[in-house]
């Protein structure tokens, strides 16, 4: 495509993606777009898995910069075409070539899936040390990859003002909101109001709840919640694509598939129970500890698992103790185990939900000795102790600290007032 093509805007055209996100009865504003930097000199990072919206989000950002800009100061190009890092250098002189024609002095740069570029990072490095972006902004967006994590090392002090920007899937809080429409406040756990204020929610338990049981199928990702919601199911096409992009991905990196789907059945089957990289290369044909924690490093850096470390109950962690190893959203979960063929024990995926949306904000760990406390959360400098007993009740023994106890009733509540 020509750059043109990717800026309808500039011919005051519509924009395909925007409009069927504006078209949708099942929509919302990404809250990340207000913590990019708009503000010149800035390199920002958008970072997120594939098909968590990362593109829609530019899209809508761009509309609501038509408003107060002249539209050719915006740039938007989708890398996934481009081989090597001199095309996409071509890319940009070309536009930077353009703006000087037209007279723009000040524009917003953004270029999607960048990591599909070979040396990417270079392209951009090069103009920046010559200070052609010296008034610009410029938003890089790339699924969650060791490609993109490794380039975003290449600019210390070359960053300005930007900032790193991840796009998580929806979290049970906004999913409540903006799908439920339901009036949860949502709030940190360092907010001396946060019980307070999850004892009004619990007025809401039943649909709260309700809303809870949707997401475990859906979990946070726009095209199975759009699905869901206007047809009443997740169709096979959408379980196809999620996997086929995480497949992509782990290959790209040069993970070998059968390896992969291999570690993927044993964290499955052992979900929430604390394993070690000698545990996991022993149950599968790896054979390698090292090899073991490389795959499964993989799966965290792509933004689909979480390791999860022992920590004392001070808080103090250990990495050499066995660690929990989640899946970060519970559709993920539906899609592997239809990937591996094990069946998955809902109360795992509720624990693995609350201990990723926490993670996502706080330091999380968990403590097992001779029995067990499911998640450590340190807020402000000071330890938060939960069980999750969805099922069944709290462990026996004695423990160093009283945890708060979450059940069916309480979970789903507590996570519609968590604001991650």
């Amino acid at each position: 495509m020509h750059m043109e093509d990717y800026n309808p805007w500039w011919f005051r055209e519509p924009d395909p993606v925007y409009e069927e996100w504006a078209s949708s009865s099942i929509r919302w504003r990404p809250s990340a777009i207000d913590k990019l930097s708009l503000q010149p000199f800035s390199l920002n990072f958008l970072i997120g898995p594939r098909q968590v919206g990362k593109t829609t989000l530019l899209k809508v950002l761009v509309y609501e910069l038509l408003g107060t800009m002249d539209p050719r100061a915006i740039f938007y190009y989708s890398c996934d075409e481009l081989g090597n890092y001199r095309e996409l250098g071509e890319i940009l002189d070309s536009y930077l070539s353009a703006k000087k024609r037209w007279g723009v002095k000040s524009s917003i740069l953004m270029l999607d899936e960048v990591t599909f570029v070979e040396e990417w990072w270079r392209a951009v490095k090069a103009r920046i040390d010559r200070g052609m972006f010296a008034h610009d902004v410029l938003i890089i967006s790339g699924s969650a990859s060791i490609e993109l994590l490794a380039g975003k090392e290449r600019f210390p002090g070359r960053r300005g003002l930007g900032r790193d920007v991840y796009l998580y899937p929806l979290s049970f809080h906004d999913y409540v909101r903006v799908l439920g429409g339901l009036d949860v406040e949502g709030r940190g756990l360092e907010d001396p109001d946060f019980w307070d204020n999850f004892g009004a929610n619990i007025a809401l338990k039943g649909r709260i709840g309700e809303f809870f049981r949707r997401y475990m199928v859906t979990g946070g990702y726009p095209v199975p919640i759009r699905e869901f919601f206007e047809v009443g199911r997740v169709t096979y096409l959408s379980y196809r694509a999620h996997l086929d992009w995480l497949r992509t991905d782990w290959l790209r990196v040069g993970r070998d598939e059968q390896y992969m789907k291999e570690i993927i059945s044993y964290l499955l089957e052992s979900t929430s129970t604390p394993v070690s990289w000698h545990t996991v290369a022993r149950s599968t044909s790896i054979s390698s500890p090292h090899t073991a924690r490389l795959y499964i490093k993989t799966l965290e850096d792509l933004m689909i698992a979480k390791i999860i470390y022992w920590a004392s109950p001070h808080g103090k962690a250990d990495y050499r103790k066995n660690k929990k190893i989640f899946f970060t959203d519970p559709f993920t979960y539906q899609v592997l185990s239809k990937y591996t063929r094990v069946k998955i024990d809902e109360a795992r995926i509720v624990e693995a939900t609350v201990s990723t949306h926490l993670a996502r904000r706080y330091p999380t760990y968990y403590w097992a000795n001779k029995t067990e406390i499911d998640i450590l959360t340190i807020i402000n400098n000071s330890v938060l102790s939960l069980e999750v007993k969805w099922t069944h009740h709290p462990k026996t023994g004695r423990k160093p600290i009283r945890p708060i106890i979450l059940n069916k009733t309480s979970t789903p509540v507590f996570l519609a007032s968590l604001k991650t």
